[in-house]
């Protein structure tokens, strides 16, 4: 399994096609992004993640973020997969897994490893999260992450104004 990139590093480019046609990771700068990688669409633990960010699509969207999930399955099992539980994040297909090991979450026998990364307006990864397995940072666990960046962000330019 590669390295993954840390918090500090430019998050490495990709474009993948997804349910909500194709979504190129730099044509998303000067906006924060949140990549969920996960293993399995309509597994126990994915299912109960996808829905918490559905569950919590207002707090989510009010933190001014992309957010996109990314695992290996093709289009097909992602728009049966956001159709059967009403997701409302985006899911991209990683067939090859070329992302995932991009990212450090490629692995042999789950394909990709649950992890998270939050990548500021400048294409730089400030947070990211690799999970334990069957452990997932959910909706509070990402907004937490968004919340805490934004008051860090507000810190900075308050300091550099003054």
């Amino acid at each position: 399994m590669a390295s993954a990139p840390h918090v500090g590093d430019v998050a490495p480019d990709f474009a993948l096609e997804g349910t909500e046609g194709s979504f190129r990771l730099s044509d998303h700068r000067g906006q924060r992004v949140v990549l969920l990688f996960y293993p399995g669409d309509e597994t126990a633990v994915c299912t109960r993640q996808f829905c918490s960010y559905r569950d919590r699509a207002d707090d989510m969207g009010a933190l001014d973020a992309v957010v996109v999930g990314i695992s290996h399955q093709d289009l097909d099992s992602h728009d049966a997969f956001t159709a059967h539980h009403d997701l409302t994040v985006p899911l991209l297909a990683d067939v090859d897994r070329n992302v995932a090991r991009a990212y450090g979450v490629s692995a042999p026998l789950v394909g990709t490893r649950r992890a998270a990364f939050v990548i500021d307006e400048d294409g730089v990864i400030r947070w990211s999260y690799l999970s334990p397995i069957n452990v997932n940072p959910g909706a509070d666990g990402i907004l937490s992450a968004l919340e805490s960046l934004s008051v860090t962000a507000a810190s900075s330019k308050k300091e550099v104004a003054q």
